[in-house]
């Protein structure tokens, strides 16, 4: 069982990687605000569709409480960023900048959720904010200004999660993902008005749309089984490996080539990553352990 939920997360992930390339592929050939468009209308259709066999409320009031609300806000923030971030940027430089968003969100989650984050694992994150400036390099030779898109799909996908955390277990993950696909239609109409792009007809972009819809919710659904699979603590590092299957495809398909500073940086962001990551996995084994002699004391 853990053999298998290991391999969906590497399998997830691969597939996400996927979802990269086609929105690169596509964004060369039609508009970028029609590709995000074209994705979150495919999106949101393939998640009503897996709504409607679980029998899943999709049209309920919850999906106007104020927790949805602004988790369909983050959602918005986190899609444009990386789908502009994508279509702009090497792949290479895209994969790296994304692996720092469990640091945002454990951040998020110690100024937002007040959450209590010890020395050590303040000190990776600021760590793994110095790796990230060092693939950034805002303000030195070789800063790609478009790369400010990706941190903005990190901040905004990582907030995204960290209000996923608070949700009621009565909303389904169906339904959120429903939501959140459909909240990024009139974001990428706004990019196509605001560019003032004309939508174009191409059959070769509307097939790698559609490879991205379908590499998108199938990555989703993996993700989703493996975490329902096995404990986060043994599959959740295996996020790690969209760093490796996105930026093969950057130097494979697309001809990138990342240079020593960006490698370096790649290196600090997963070092002080999983370093946080096992940190709280061990508090909270700890702070579980503690909560069971206080109950056989009681």
């Amino acid at each position: 069982m853990i053999l298998r939920a290991i391999l969906l997360m590497i399998l997830g992930m691969a597939l996400l990687a996927m979802t990269d390339m086609f929105i690169k592929l596509s964004s060369a050939r039609i508009p970028v605000g029609q590709v995000m468009l074209m994705l979150s209308i495919g999106g949101t259709l393939v998640f009503l569709v897996v709504a409607r066999l679980k029998r899943a409320a999709i049209f309920h009031p919850s999906a106007l409480t104020p927790l949805v609300l602004v988790r369909n806000a983050m959602e918005m923030v986190g899609g444009l960023g990386m789908v502009l971030g994508v279509a702009l940027v090497p792949l290479s430089l895209v994969a790296v900048i994304m692996q720092a968003t469990p640091l945002v969100v454990t951040i998020g989650a110690a100024l937002i959720l007040k959450e209590p984050v010890g020395w050590r694992r303040w000190a990776a994150i600021i760590v793994g904010v110095f790796g990230m400036l060092l693939v950034v390099r805002p303000g030195f030779d070789g800063f790609v200004p478009a790369s400010l898109f990706v941190v903005m799909g990190v901040v905004g996908l990582a907030m995204r999660d960290l209000v996923t955390r608070m949700m009621p277990s009565e909303i389904s993950s169906v339904s959120l993902s429903t939501w959140g696909f459909a909240a990024t239609i009139p974001v990428g109409a706004a990019l196509l008005l605001i560019r003032g792009d004309a939508p174009m007809a191409d059959g070769m972009a509307a097939l790698q749309v559609a490879g991205a819809v379908v590499v998108t919710t199938s990555g989703y659904y993996a993700v989703t089984a493996a975490m329902r699979l096995a404990p986060a603590s043994i599959v959740a590092p295996f996020r790690y490996t969209r760093l490796v299957f996105t930026m093969g495809v950057g130097i494979l398909v697309f001809g990138d080539r990342p240079d020593t500073l960006t490698l370096t940086g790649a290196a600090i962001i997963i070092a002080t990553g999983l370093y946080s990551f096992i940190r709280e996995r061990k508090l909270a084994r700890e702070a579980l352990i503690e909560a069971r002699i206080t109950s056989q004391m009681h």
